[in-house]
């Protein structure tokens, strides 16, 4: 199976969210269709048309948003000037009610890959009665301890790029959190001090997990490498914004909160993510769920991921009435 074709919105526009942050949304497929919202990874990847084709046009009405400081929204975070501090999970939690609103719905299937899993699984366990499934894929839950495997722990695996990866850092600041040292460098008044802690920080994501050109290819863009490092680690080294926690993080302690919201989990085996259990815990404490793991794939799960995710689509609109 297939992603559906590739189709264009039939609306869009800028919302203002106050902050002076204004958000890029669009709506394509069927206006009074199974309403759907897709959230970005990154956080701070922006959204793009590909995103579209994971929904049949004629059943769904597919909402697209661009985060806070992402993609069309303004103002960007790539630029020095913007104002980290308004965004949080809590804003974009906000923004999606605005939206929701914004658009006259009452729920929403929320779609979510990676970053967007972890503020989809929130969202949902903040706003249950707004959202009617989930689908996630690269699945995340925003753990302390999903931040340190990603900063820290697969250096195991990977010492050359790791001693890369440590090797812009000031020796004082090698044994902490390593993407709130890191968002310190992005801060910096310095415009070459913020352009080399970018590329690091992106060398190292590329060099510890694997995604398909066009996702590699964007980071050849200087002023997408810098708002997506600079929102990355922004939230990295601030717990995801998700509050006072365990290791395990907020969001699987709260797992409980997702009953009666039926979801799909699309995972590849070999996301390293996985080396957690992240994923099969989450799975087990969520009993409308299910876990479709996908062999030999890592963080993108691929063609039989993009086949996963049609089919939980596809499956969520017969409930649709």
């Amino acid at each position: 199976m297939s992603l559906y074709p590739e189709i264009e919105p039939y609306d869009h526009g800028m919302l203002d969210a106050g902050d002076g942050n204004l958000l890029h949304w669009e709506t394509c497929g069927n206006p009074e269709g199974k309403p759907a919202l897709v959230l970005h990874g990154g956080p701070g990847s922006g959204t793009g048309p590909r995103a579209r084709r994971y929904f049949d046009p004629a059943r769904y009405r597919i909402v697209l948003l661009d985060q806070r400081g992402a993609g069309r929204s303004t103002p960007p975070a790539s630029d020095p000037a913007t104002d980290m501090s308004v965004n949080t999970t809590a804003h974009l939690m906000a923004d999606l009610e605005l939206l929701r609103a914004h658009l006259g719905i009452e729920r929403w299937l929320v779609w979510g890959a990676s970053w967007g899993s972890v503020l989809g699984l929130r969202y949902a366990q903040t706003h249950p009665g707004a959202v009617s499934e989930l689908v996630l894929t690269a699945v995340a839950t925003g753990s302390p301890a999903e931040v340190d495997l990603l900063t820290r722990g697969l250096g195991r695996f990977f010492p050359d790029a790791f001693e890369r990866f440590l090797a812009e850092l000031p020796a004082d600041a090698r044994d902490g959190n390593l993407a709130a040292a890191y968002n310190r460098l992005l801060e910096s008044p310095d415009p070459q001090v913020r352009q080399r802690a970018a590329r690091a920080w992106t060398d190292w994501e590329t060099a510890t997990i694997p995604a398909p050109p066009r996702s590699v290819a964007r980071f050849e863009d200087p002023e997408f490498r810098m708002g997506f490092a600079r929102t990355v680690t922004h939230y990295w080294g601030n717990d995801h914004f998700l509050g006072e926690a365990p290791d395990e993080g907020v969001v699987l302690r709260d797992a409980h909160l997702l009953k009666g919201i039926p979801g799909t989990l699309v995972q590849g085996s070999l996301d390293f993510g996985n080396l957690l259990g992240i994923v099969w815990r989450l799975h087990h404490a969520w009993p409308d769920s299910d876990l479709v793991v996908v062999d030999e794939a890592g963080h993108d799960a691929g063609p039989a991921g993009d086949a996963a995710l049609v089919a939980a689509t596809d499956a969520y609109a017969r409930r649709h009435h």
